[in-house]
């Protein structure tokens, strides 16, 4: 399961709200919401997330394995 719970560490630490990535950096509040459900979003989002807060990919996004992922 993909987990966005480092993303919201990682914002809190910078300069940057939920108010600026909407405001300032035209992220939709849309994407916010889907952050905030674990929902997926575009690799667009997640590079210009880690472009806007200077942070690594790991400081957004966590996988860990669980029973309730798609059967391959």
């Amino acid at each position: 399961m993909i987990e966005y719970t480092p993303f919201w560490k990682t914002l809190k630490m910078s300069n940057e709200t939920t108010y600026t990535l909407i405001k300032k950096y035209h992220i939709s509040s849309a994407t916010i919401d889907k952050l905030r459900k674990n929902k997926p979003i575009t690799t667009t989002t997640l590079n210009d997330l880690c472009r806007i807060l200077h942070c690594n990919i790991e400081d957004i996004i966590l996988y860990t394995p669980s029973d309730d992922d798609q059967f391959l």
